[in-house]
């Protein structure tokens, strides 16, 4: 009986997102509010009984995993608000854009660009990078949606070809059900999407932009913590790879380095105080992330998240990987990928490819169904859940023209090799 309510008190969290605008209550207070409840309903139910310690080892694991992700997000973001508030993404712009771009070259552009740069950083900072460059473009509301929208396909599309751009990815590789190569293969169907929704987005689009040309002035440690940001990006991959250090902990220590880079290069003579830079993180967006990591991990502990793959004997695989990669959009890719490696399914190479496509793209489908989309819906004044939605559709035609494609290219070339 209990777990129909837990799992109710998730629906309800859902609702409470969907219909934010109308109720006119902050997503992050919803979803704390039923996360933190749904956890302490399961230690009742427990009661000091047999099963407390192992209720109380999932929720460690779960807090666990809840602030490997909060301390990632408070050091990526601590970087880009310093560079954006410095003005360093708009004298980017002013080097690599053209005084003027026509809207449809400029959609094509941020999407190679978000695309790029995902497959080069992790999504939450080529989403913040990303979002940023969106903004400092001044568009009208209705075509910066449209622009994030797309932000947020291209930034999950651009990772989920690479082991250390996506965690299911690298899940599924260790599992030794794809290699490096054949996931490399990967990167053209899901390039091939981001374009087609670009296509899409820019129907009926007209105009000019105006690129701003403002210089700003940057002092010689701007530069200097510049470097230190991509550095960190670089050898967060590197030290991933080789190491497995978690990028956590990379990122940390990028902005230890960078606080005492600051200090020592004279920030009090500037009254410029590096750490005040915390302060302009967006808190509520990570209080949301808490609470929905709350309930996912609830939703995981009472398997209920292992019943969804009973899709599997009433649909072929290929078939239900596509519904996975849907699903995805409302639940967590992570547990998702998880229960199904547990399970064992039987699939071939191709198919595996197909899910790793799936469960990295299909979260794009709806705003809370990935880090991307949470991370915009925190920065764009006025995207809600409701506005995205609008989108669906195209993004549903995009999510399926790169399933199809990965099928088509992993049965000509693994079938092949």
């Amino acid at each position: 009986m209990l777990d129909y309510v837990l799992i109710g008190i998730a629906v309800m969290a859902l609702l409470g997102v969907v219909f934010e605008e109308v109720l006119h209550v902050n997503k992050a207070k919803t979803t704390l509010f039923f996360g933190t409840f749904a956890w302490i309903l399961l230690f009742i139910d427990a009661n000091r009984g047999p099963h407390l310690a192992e209720l109380n080892e999932h929720l460690i694991e779960n807090i666990s995993e809840i602030s490997t992700l909060w301390l990632f997000l408070v050091a990526a973001m601590t970087f880009v608000a310093y560079l954006n508030r410095k003005g360093m993404i708009e004298n980017m712009l002013n080097i690599i854009m053209p005084q003027k771009i026509t809207l449809k070259k400029l959609i094509f552009f941020t999407a190679i660009f978000s695309f790029c740069f995902s497959s080069l950083a992790d999504n939450i900072t080529a989403t913040l990078v990303s979002v940023a460059m969106v903004l400092s473009l001044g568009l009208p509301f209705n075509q910066t949606m449209r622009f994030a929208v797309l932000v947020v396909f291209a930034v999950n599309s651009g990772g989920v070809s690479l082991i250390t751009g996506d965690v299911t990815t690298l899940m599924i590789f260790l599992d030794d059900k794809v290699t490096i190569t054949q996931l490399l293969l990967l990167i053209i169907p899901s390039l091939t999407a981001v374009l087609f929704l670009a296509l899409l987005l820019s129907i009926g689009m007209k105009g000019e932009v105006k690129i701003k040309k403002t210089r700003h002035e940057l002092r010689p440690v701007d530069y200097v913590i510049a470097g230190i940001f991509l550095s960190t990006i670089v050898l967060t991959l590197i030290a991933n790879v080789l190491f497995a250090i978690p990028p956590m902990l990379s990122f940390l220590a990028g902005m230890a380095v960078m606080f005492l880079v600051a200090t020592f290069m004279g920030e009090e003579k500037y009254d410029d105080p590096i750490l005040d830079y915390i302060r302009l993180i967006e808190f509520d967006t990570l209080l949301f992330f808490l609470g929905v990591l709350l309930l996912v991990g609830m939703l995981d502990h009472i398997d209920a998240l292992g019943a969804l793959l009973h899709v599997y004997s009433v649909m072929p695989s290929t078939g239900a990987n596509f519904v996975m990669g849907v699903l995805s959009s409302m639940i967590d890719n992570v547990p998702l990928t998880a229960a199904l490696l547990k399970a064992d399914i039987a699939m071939s190479t191709a198919e595996w490819m197909a899910f790793t496509y799936a469960v990295g793209v299909g979260g794009s489908l709806l705003i809370i169904g990935s880090s991307a989309g949470i991370v915009t819906m925190s920065k764009v004044k006025g995207l809600t859940f409701a506005k995205y939605g609008k989108f669906v559709l195209l993004l549903l035609a995009a999510y399926s023209v790169g399933y199809a494609l990965v099928l088509v290219m992993a049965n000509m070339f693994v079938t092949a090799s």
